[in-house]
């Protein structure tokens, strides 16, 4: 790697300065760029709620219904997470209830890769588990 030193059980890459929501957040337990960013999207459900708003899901409602059975109560927290976080941004979609919907920002999409390898590790390495979104996703028919 370069410009990347290892320190104790951290790379330390050089990266340029980014002023983003993340950079203003005070959960910071030390500066292994890992463990932040487990600060942010390590728990049990953030990284499940991040597939689904990948797989299309984007309304409370949809999200909340997958699989995994996340309770409202903690899907709100993790939405509210990922917004203060710069990861989701939330937009109205209806005044009266007020309703909306979530989407990745650029920063929320750069988990992408993050995503795949971790479900194609689990694919590989976990009998019995189905294939990711990435894979199950038919591909679009190619223009001519």
């Amino acid at each position: 790697m370069q410009n990347a030193s290892y320190h104790g059980h951290c790379y330390n890459i050089a990266m340029p300065k980014k002023t983003t929501p993340l950079a203003k957040l005070s959960f910071q337990r030390s500066d292994c760029s890992l463990a932040c960013a487990l600060d942010v999207i390590g728990d049990k459900w953030t990284l499940l709620v991040v597939r689904d708003l990948f797989d299309g899901k984007h309304r409370f409602s949809e999200i909340s219904s997958s699989a995994e059975g996340i309770k409202s109560n903690v899907l709100t927290e993790r939405l509210v997470r990922l917004e203060a976080a710069g990861l989701v941004i939330r937009t109205l979609y209806t005044q009266r209830p007020p309703r909306y919907e979530y989407h990745l920002t650029d920063t929320g999409k750069e988990l992408g890769p993050v995503l795949k390898s971790l479900a194609l590790w689990g694919r590989k390495n976990i009998p019995g588990t189905s294939p990711p979104i990435f894979e199950r996703r038919k591909k679009p028919p190619r223009d001519k």
